[in-house]
């Protein structure tokens, strides 16, 4: 097995790797299953019982009931199963993406126009550098 700890020592950063997509794939799947329209309905008229048809952790299933996009990040989604969440309830990449940092929409949308975040600061949570 390959050792992924290096990759756990970027800040602000969680890097999707094959124990994250094994942590996550039912949350992934049931992302997925929100591309068809019937199954979007069926989400959207009981959230919580649509969610327990799901093999799910209970930390999985309350981060979607709250919408907490970093939540379902640490527990094994990847952002892209999860934009048929925040599709499904109407709002854009960028506002989801926004929401999961300390910017209001516009603040982010500026940012990403100026190239995203800049590379100075903490470069490590363990070293404080």
């Amino acid at each position: 097995m390959i050792d992924n700890s290096e990759l756990e020592d970027i800040p602000g950063t969680t890097v999707f790797t094959a124990e994250r997509s094994h942590q996550g794939f039912h949350l992934n799947q049931f992302c997925m299953s929100l591309k068809r329209p019937e199954n979007r309905a069926r989400f959207k008229a009981n959230e919580s019982a649509y969610l327990d048809e799901w093999s799910l952790t209970p930390a999985q299933k309350q981060a979607v009931l709250d919408r907490d996009y970093n939540a379902m990040i640490a527990n094994g989604g990847n952002i892209y199963f999860l934009a048929k969440i925040f599709s499904s309830d109407g709002i854009s990449f960028q506002t989801a993406a926004a929401s999961m940092t300390d910017m209001n929409v516009e603040e982010y949308a500026a940012m990403m126009l100026h190239g995203g975040r800049s590379p100075e600061g903490q470069r490590s949570i363990k070293e404080g550098r």
